[in-house]
């Protein structure tokens, strides 16, 4: 994901150091070129080797350190970043930053980075809190600097309050979000539902269906990384929720309806990729058989048809993708919703078919159109999505 992107990761006295090596490591692993630099009180908490064995390349630490090819270093590694991040940050790094101090490799480097830079201050409580401190994170705000705020916790000081580093996948969340992918979808608003609905029988039991909602958080997750303005529209699922997407949790069609209809004249793009029930319990009654214990009766209604609602007041410029899951006939049954629904585009599967449909992390999809046909290969639902987001930008033209 990350191949041909560099990272600076900023490395600062923090007892939270010892996160920055698995962060690095992640890194490494999505095939990022990464290279640390750290402060000299950083090396008091973890050593330098841990991050040259973990990323194949030199750490920096002294800004004149002569064992290293020729080149004004920090101006080297600040041309060549495509996003720099200090993780762990402590207040006296964060300083000398809001301040223009320039004393060390660290600070030098990243005054002279241009790209994205990251600020992960990590440190106690009282001193997070502090006012001065609060005062330079604001002036690094203000400056072009992202700040991540600390989590909540236990500390190593035995406090509890703000200031832990947070965990490393959000770490990289972060990063991702900057480099991952080209914004070719910046400034759009995109809708997207995920996920089973649930309809209940009484106080408790209820009628669901096996979608676990990662084709839809897929295709969500793939639509911020490349600068959507993204809302997630999604029943309850066991994964966990992306960041830097509005989520709106729901429970029965009903509910999705409603949010969906009510957000929709704002969207630029709709992806429908939830496992609506298409039917709802209208009244539960017990009924005495004469042969036989107690028989649950169910009166059934259909529910709102979302995707038909919404081809059916589609507003100009605005781009409507349904997901058709069958289990026989899928291309005629998909066309046919593709037309009946006034959809711009459906995205097919044969629930019967290996590698597709429910609980996999993989899928096998069609692309329809009114014009034609794209047949995918298996491949992951991360992929798949980008696929389905290429399409949809390739049809908006």
């Amino acid at each position: 994901m990350l191949k041909g992107k560099t990272v600076v990761l900023g490395v600062t006295g923090s007892i939270a150091a010892y996160k920055a090596a698995n962060l690095a490591s992640m890194l490494v692993k999505l095939h990022a070129d990464v290279h640390v630099i750290m402060t000299k009180n950083a090396t008091n908490f973890i050593h330098p080797i841990t991050f040259e064995t973990l990323t194949n390349n030199k750490c920096l630490v002294d800004t004149f350190d002569r064992n290293f090819q020729y080149s004004v270093e920090h101006v080297a590694l600040a041309k060549k970043a495509d996003v720099m991040m200090i993780a762990p940050a402590t207040a006296n790094v964060i300083g000398k930053l809001a301040g223009g101090i320039a004393d060390d490799m660290l600070t030098t480097t990243a005054l002279a980075c241009t790209c994205p830079k990251l600020i992960a201050p990590a440190m106690n409580t009282r001193m997070f809190e502090n006012s001065i401190v609060q005062d330079n994170l604001k002036k690094l705000t203000l400056n072009d600097y992202q700040v991540i705020q600390p989590a909540v916790g236990f500390l190593a000081c035995r406090d509890e309050g703000a200031g832990k580093l947070p965990k490393e996948e959000v770490l990289l969340d972060y990063i991702l979000k900057e480099i991952a992918f080209e914004k070719d979808m910046k400034g759009l608003k995109v809708l997207v539902t995920a996920g089973p609905t649930m309809e209940a029988m009484d106080p408790v039991r209820y009628i669901t269906n096996h979608s676990t909602g990662k084709m839809g958080y897929a295709v969500a997750r793939n639509c911020m990384l490349r600068g959507a303005e993204v809302t997630l529209v999604t029943g309850q699922t066991s994964i966990e929720k992306p960041r830097f997407v509005t989520v709106v949790p729901i429970e029965s069609a009903r509910e999705m309806f409603e949010e969906v209809t009510g957000r929709a004249a704002e969207q630029d793009i709709i992806i429908k990729a939830a496992a609506v029930a298409d039917y709802r319990p209208q009244t539960v009654s017990d009924e005495k058989v004469k042969k036989g214990g107690d028989h649950l009766t169910l009166e059934l209604e259909k529910t709102d048809d979302i995707l038909k609602y919404l081809g059916e007041h589609k507003k100009e410029g605005q781009f409507l993708c349904g997901f058709s899951m069958e289990t026989e006939h899928m291309l005629e049954n998909s066309r046919a919703k593709l037309k009946k629904k006034n959809l711009d585009l459906i995205v097919a599967n044969n629930l019967k078919q290996a590698g597709a449909g429910f609980g996999t992390d993989t899928n096998v999809i069609t692309m329809i159109t009114p014009e034609e046909e794209i047949s995918l290969e298996l491949m992951s639902k991360e992929e798949a999505a980008g696929r389905i987001l290429d399409e949809i930008l390739k049809l908006r033209r």
